[in-house]
């Protein structure tokens, strides 16, 4: 296994089968930069590849591209919109499983893990699990950040409920194995060209800089 490895993460491909929060379609993409950022991922074995929100696209396109390259990844599913018009469903989470991708949550309602009150932590921390653990058939023990907002206490919080990694937003290269693992989130303005030369081929000193010290700052905040 590498040392580092880059996490790329996808969220919506296609058009979007429900109403979009404000801001999400900046984070949709069409199917044919999805194709080819795979191609431009395919034979990076450092890559790890999550997708986001739960989206109907997961299994309609990231699915069979993935299977169409012998790539897997993790999919970070909400579990209140599990069964909604433009979500995935249940029998869609063992569709996941039985291809071999794995399953992690996202919480249940899509808002961030800061500042939650122990009815809040309960729900989107415990319940949210619950409800997606009994949908994909196994235990669920990684965690998706929703709008990638974190403080020392979100991070408290699913340390102590046992999370064996949390995957963040925060734009920087990670340590193989580490519990913190930040990602890249793949932007409707993205292809294979500008995920090769502003991803994969690294970041300068100055960004690398500037993305971990805010990532420090949110962690002890």
């Amino acid at each position: 296994m590498p040392a580092h490895v880059t996490n790329i993460c996808f969220h919506g491909i296609g058009e979007p089968g429900r109403r979009l929060e404000p801001g999400e379609d900046r984070y949709w993409i069409s199917r044919d930069a999805y194709a080819d950022i795979l191609d431009a991922i395919v034979d990076r074995p450092e890559v790890r590849i999550s997708f986001d929100d739960g989206n109907r696209s997961d299994v309609e396109f990231g699915l069979p591209g993935l299977l169409e390259r012998d790539l897997s990844a993790t999919f970070f599913v909400l579990a209140g919109r599990l069964g909604l018009s433009g979500s995935l469903d249940r029998l869609d989470i063992r569709l996941l499983r039985v291809a071999g991708m794995r399953i992690g949550t996202h919480g249940m309602d899509h808002v961030s893990w800061r500042g939650l009150d122990p009815a809040g932590v309960r729900r989107e921390l415990v319940q949210a699990r619950e409800r997606i653990t009994m949908a994909a058939g196994e235990a669920v023990d990684e965690a998706a950040l929703p709008l990638g907002r974190y403080d020392r206490t979100t991070l408290r919080h699913l340390r102590r409920l046992g999370y064996r990694h949390v995957h963040t937003s925060d734009r920087a290269h990670a340590v193989a194995g580490a519990w913190l693992q930040p990602r890249f989130s793949v932007t409707a303005d993205d292809d294979g060209d500008s995920v090769r030369s502003q991803i994969l081929n690294g970041q300068g000193i100055a960004r690398r800089v500037e993305r971990q010290a805010a990532g420090l700052v949110k962690r002890l905040r």
